[in-house]
């Protein structure tokens, strides 16, 4: 139901997950994204992933919320390398604003693409 929302918010997720290796992260989201799917509680959700192993580690139940994003970030390769790789909190609070903490000691970031050979013909 919401992944198509998470699915808009996913390029900048990743880049807060890159950065969260050296400080906590926030995104603010955009309310209408989700009051108009259905979310209209003025008191919005909250919630926290945490995942770790490549997957969600803990139970986010029946928050259909929760596993829609579990889901999107999941499915996306440079987020699973960095979930397998490391363990995050991703916590969405009551106003609407993400928040991204990496909680490993040692965190290994996201490999860069190696750069291209210049194959050009010089004349």
């Amino acid at each position: 139901m919401y992944t198509q929302v998470w699915a808009k918010y996913l390029p900048i997720i990743k880049i807060l997950l890159k950065k969260s290796i050296n400080a906590d992260q926030e995104l603010p989201l955009n309310r209408i994204d989700f009051e108009k799917l259905g979310i209209a509680r003025k008191a919005g959700y909250k919630f926290t992933i945490i995942f770790e192993d490549g997957k969600a580690a803990n139970t986010i139940g029946g928050i259909q919320l929760a596993r829609d994003l579990a889901t999107v970030l999941l499915e996306n390769n440079d987020t699973k390398y960095l979930f397998k790789h490391n363990t995050y909190e991703v916590t969405l609070t009551t106003k609407f604003v993400l928040l991204i903490t990496n909680k490993t000691k040692n965190p290994v970031p996201l490999p860069t693409a190696e750069p291209e050979e210049n194959t050009s013909v010089e004349d």
